[in-house]
C-alpha cells in the first residue's frame, strides 16, 4: 500500500456564509490518476482549487480542516504559497497561454523561479517539458512563433508543458479537455495516462466516460459532499451508494 500524498481531513469551504464543501475526507496516493465527477455546481472544481490554495484569490472565502501534502498542512500559518504552487501545478479548463512565443511560455516559470542557470540548461528543460507534454515534434521548428497561433488542443498541451517545466509533484487538471474536439481530447487523455508514472494527477471531469478511461480512482461529489471514493472500476460497476449508482447510470445529472 502506497503512502498517501494528499490527505484531506474534515475540510469545509465557505464562499461568504455559504458552505460549498462539507466535511470532506479523502486520501490520494502518489502516481495514480484520481478523477472528481459529479453534476455542475457540486463542488468538485472548488475542492480541486483547495489543493493548491487557488481559492485564496477569491474574496470572502474561508477554509476549515486540513489539507496535508506530503505530511505538511498547506493551510498552516506561514505556508509559502509560491512554493506550494510550484509543487502543485494546475492546468485550467480553458487553455491560457501567455501572449509570448511557444518557447517563452515554457521558459517563464523556469526564469522566475531561477531554475535554469544558463541558456543551454533553459533550452534543455524547455525541450524536456514539451516532450513530456507530447507536443515537441509539432512545435520544435516554430518555438519563436506566438503560442496563440497554436490550435486549441496544442495550446492546452503547451499549458501542460508550462506546468510541468517547474517540476511539480502533483498536477491538478480542471476539465482540461472540455473545450477540445474528440481527437485533441484523446491526445490529452493519452498524455494523462503517460504522466502518472512521474506525477500524482487529479482531474475534474464532467465526462464520465473520460473518468472511466483515464483514472485509477474516482471521487463522486454531490451538493458539496463527497458521496463515494474508490477504485474507478468498482465505482462505475458496483458502487456502494445508491446516489452514485443513479448518477453513473444516468438517472440524473
Amino acid at each position: 500500500m502506497h503512502p498517501v500524498q494528499i490527505d484531506v481531513k474534515s475540510l469545509n469551504f465557505y464562499y461568504g456564509a455559504k458552505r460549498a464543501l462539507e466535511d470532506i475526507d479523502i486520501g490520494i496516493r502518489p502516481n495514480v490518476v484520481t478523477a472528481f465527477i459529479g453534476p455542475s455546481g457540486c463542488g468538485k472544481s472548488t475542492f480541486l482549487r483547495t489543493l493548491n490554495r487557488m481559492n485564496d484569490i477569491i474574496g470572502g472565502t474561508r477554509v476549515e480542516g486540513q489539507v496535508l501534502i506530503a505530511g505538511e498542512n498547506i493551510y498552516a500559518p506561514g505556508t509559502d504559497i509560491v512554493s506550494l504552487r510550484r509543487r502543485v501545478g494546475m492546468v485550467f479548463q480553458k487553455s491560457n497561454p501567455f501572449p509570448k512565443s511557444i518557447f517563452e511560455n515554457v521558459a517563464f516559470g523556469l526564469r522566475i523561479n531561477g531554475m535554469a542557470p544558463n541558456r543551454a540548461d533553459l533550452e534543455a528543460r524547455v525541450e524536456e517539458s514539451l516532450r513530456q507534454a507530447a507536443i515537441w515534434d509539432e512545435v520544435k521548428d516554430r518555438l519563436k512563433d506566438s503560442a496563440l497561433a497554436l490550435s486549441g488542443g496544442q495550446q492546452q498541451r503547451l499549458c501542460i508543458a508550462r506546468a510541468l517545466a517547474i517540476k511539480p509533484s502533483i498536477l491538478l487538471m480542471d476539465e482540461p479537455a472540455s473545450a477540445l474536439d474528440p481527437i485533441a481530447t484523446q491526445r490529452i487523455e493519452e498524455l494523462v495516462f503517460q504522466l502518472k508514472a512521474h506525477y500524482t494527477i487529479v482531474i475534474v471531469t464532467h465526462n464520465m466516460q473520460q473518468a472511466a478511461r483515464v483514472s485509477d480512482h474516482t471521487a463522486f461529489f454531490w451538493l458539496g459532499k463527497l458521496v463515494e471514493y474508490g477504485p474507478t472500476n468498482k465505482l462505475f460497476t458496483n458502487p456502494s451508494e445508491k446516489l452514485t449508482e443513479d448518477y453513473v447510470t444516468g438517472r440524473f445529472g
